[in-house]
């Protein structure tokens, strides 16, 4: 099934990457990499739960989790998006994603 995230915020370059949610406000966040990557996340000093959602190269979802304010996922699948989403979703694995940035 298609779903589009709407309001979505790029981050390409490293320093996106790395600040993430710390110290933000509600939004939603997709990293873009170049290739498969394995991307652990982790909240800190991020202040809401948050889902992330994990595409591959087709955006396609590969996984999802949730995380909670100061903690830790460890992925199973290297992924070419990462999607931080600040409330739960119904997206399922295998859904397709498509972005409508701000």
């Amino acid at each position: 099934m298609k779903r589009e995230i709407h309001n979505a915020m790029f981050c390409r370059s490293t320093w996106s990457k790395i600040r993430g949610l710390m110290f933000s406000t509600k939004k939603t966040l997709v990293f873009a990499y170049k290739h498969d990557t394995m991307v652990p996340l982790h909240m800190l000093f991020v202040f809401f739960p948050i889902e992330a959602i994990y595409l591959d190269s087709k955006k396609k979802v590969l996984e999802k989790g949730y995380l909670l304010p100061f903690g830790f996922y460890h992925p199973k699948h290297k992924a070419r998006y990462v999607v931080e989403i600040p409330k739960k979703t119904k997206i399922k694995k295998g859904d397709e994603l498509i972005f409508s940035a701000q």
